[in-house]
Formats: C-alpha cells, structure tokens, sequence
C-alpha cells in the first residue's frame, strides 16, 4: 500500500521561512515532486527530484526560493522554502511515479493529501 503525508505546514509572515516533509511508504520512487494549488486556481508545479537526489527541477516563477530534497533512508522529500510571500499561500501536495521527470500533475500516480501554507502580508 502506498502513502504519502505531509507535514510542516501553517501560517508565517512575508519573507519568513517554512519547512515541508512527505514521508512516503509502501515503495521506491523514481521522482518525487510538489505541487500546489490555490483557491480557484490549477494545480501547479512547484518542483521535482530524482531517485539519486542530484537532478532537481524547480518552476521558473520561484526563482530559487525554494529548495527541494530527499533522505532515501527515511524515505522522505522536503521542501525548504525561503523569501515567502502572500501569493505562495496554497495547498502544498506531495507526489511521486515510477518513473523520471514530469512537471504535469496528469503524470504522477501517487498523492498526499496536502498540507495548508498561508503566508501572511
């Protein structure tokens, strides 16, 4: 049985820090990525990582905010994100396939069932 939680989420300030976990069990994956989605708008890309932890993608409108990883020892992907701003605030969900790359939700299998971020002017 697959499963993927996240954690880490809440509320913080303009220009503050936060820092999410997806612990996942039940398998291996080839990629794990997060998304998030906001009220009224599509869930979007926010970044990616390979099995080995050494080919990260992130979406262009972070501009290096945020910084993606992976313990395959616990079996867990974080995301540190840094500089936050209000129109960060979203549902952040953890995903995973068996396979490598993919920035479109339609790919990934597997999902979390999000952790709330709010990032507060």
């Amino acid at each position: 049985q697959v499963q993927l939680v996240e954690s880490g989420g809440g509320l913080v300030q303009a220009g503050g820090s936060l820092r999410l976990s997806c612990a996942a069990s039940g398998r291996t994956f080839s990629t794990m990525g997060w998304f998030r989605q906001a009220p009224g708008k599509e869930r979007e890309f926010v970044a990616r990582i390979a099995l080995d932890g050494g080919s990260t993608y992130s979406a262009d409108s972070l501009k290096g905010r945020f910084t993606i990883s992976r313990d395959n020892a616990k079996n867990t992907m974080y995301l540190q994100m840094n500089s936050l701003k209000p129109e960060d605030t979203a549902i952040y969900y953890c995903a995973a396939r068996p396979a490598y790359g993919g920035s479109t939700p339609s790919l990934y299998p597997y999902w979390g069932q999000g952790t709330q971020v709010t990032v507060s002017s």
